[in-house]
């Protein structure tokens, strides 16, 4: 089973975003689950949402405490909650942050532990070039399809399609696609500096 925990802020698509990975998974042929948690529901607050996939059904249903993956969608929430507990330790971390995990003041965590493979992506600012509006979920998804390869970028791409219509589904898609070749591009020279 692959868990992936997302956490952001109210009126950031943080729900939206577990529940078009899900679809993404669905449409390659997984079982899925994605569920939120709110702590007080307005705009802005902390919010975590969550997603599985695994190829057998699924019949977990509580919080995902060690995620495979995690998502961060708002940096102000890196040094207020421990984002990363339980994180697994040959896991992912999708950051959107135009800055480094350096410059946001992580490298201690990651030095720690050298196996997570980590990666900030500008996703609001691509968000706000194709969309219109700092919304980074979609264009995330993108970057985690590449950083971590559990699904591919077409199945995110028609999750996105699915769950939105018209321009705002092809914004959102045009989003993810910046966001995963981003991710790509940061993803081959990693791994050539290894």
């Amino acid at each position: 089973m692959f868990q992936v925990r997302i956490h952001g802020r109210g009126g950031q698509g943080v729900v939206s975003a577990a529940e078009m990975l899900s679809i993404a998974g669905f449409l390659e042929g997984r079982h899925t689950q994605a569920f939120p948690s709110f702590g007080s529901e307005r705009m802005g607050a902390p919010v975590m949402a969550f997603c599985r996939f695994d190829d057998k059904e699924i019949r977990l249903r509580e919080p995902v405490m060690a995620p495979d993956a995690l998502i961060i969608q708002d940096t102000t929430l890196l040094h207020q909650v421990n984002l990363f507990e339980g994180v697994c330790d040959a896991g992912y971390v999708l950051i959107n942050s135009t800055r480094t995990p350096s410059e946001l003041g992580l490298d201690d965590f990651f030095a720690s532990r050298p196996g997570i493979r980590v990666l900030t992506v500008p996703a609001s600012q691509l968000a706000l070039e194709h969309v219109g509006r700092p919304l980074p979920n979609a264009a995330l998804l993108g970057g985690f399809a590449a950083l971590t390869g559990i699904i591919r970028f077409d199945s995110v791409a028609a999750a996105i399609a699915e769950k939105f219509s018209g321009r705002i589904a092809s914004s959102n898609v045009a989003a993810a696609k910046a966001a995963y070749e981003i991710a790509v591009t940061a993803t081959r020279e990693a791994s050539a500096a290894c």
